[in-house]
């Protein structure tokens, strides 16, 4: 099977970062923090205990468990997750809303896929989205101009997932 992980920067919220658990463990993906993503306790964690305890406390409440059974990863900042992934042969998606941007249906790799989802509020700066192999956006029908990133996560996954090199 495809490796796939899934890379969360600089995401606010405990809640979706619980729900970016439980959805890589639907998808069989790994996950990676990035920034100021909170992070359940452990791998390399440099914060005060009682800091790690109470984000792990909160992101337990809707990873259901999750936090303890996907394989994940903490980094500082998205050029060393990006590095540590290239080194490991990833390519390197961005799901994103930009004008070069590609449609989410057209991921198909049979690589080892990196999807990162960004800062809900402002996105990648055009800086980051240059470090990307490509970027994908998932089509908005109604009014809003976007999705909350567990959906996005969740969308992205299921295409990535669903690729025909992938069900070979």
């Amino acid at each position: 099977m495809k490796k796939i992980v899934l890379v969360a920067a600089d995401i606010r919220s405990t809640h979706n970062v619980g729900s970016l658990f439980r959805t890589c463990d639907g998808f069989g993906a790994s996950l990676i923090l990035v920034g100021i993503t909170p992070r359940p306790s452990g791998k390399r964690d440099d914060r005060l205990p009682h800091i790690g305890k109470k984000a792990h406390a909160a992101i337990s409440k809707t990873a259901l468990g999750a936090e303890e059974t996907v394989e994940w990863d903490y980094f500082e900042t998205l050029q060393e997750s990006i590095k540590f992934l290239k080194q490991k042969g990833y390519r390197i998606y961005a799901v994103e809303q930009h004008t070069k941007s590609k449609d989410i249906s057209l991921i198909n790799s049979d690589e080892p896929t990196a999807l990162f989802v960004g800062p809900e509020v402002t996105g990648f700066s055009k800086e980051d989205l240059e470090l990307f192999d490509e970027i994908f956006e998932i089509p908005m029908r109604g009014d809003k101009e976007s999705f909350n990133v567990s959906v996005v996560a969740g969308i992205a996954l299921y295409q990535a997932t669903r690729s025909p090199l992938m069900l070979k």
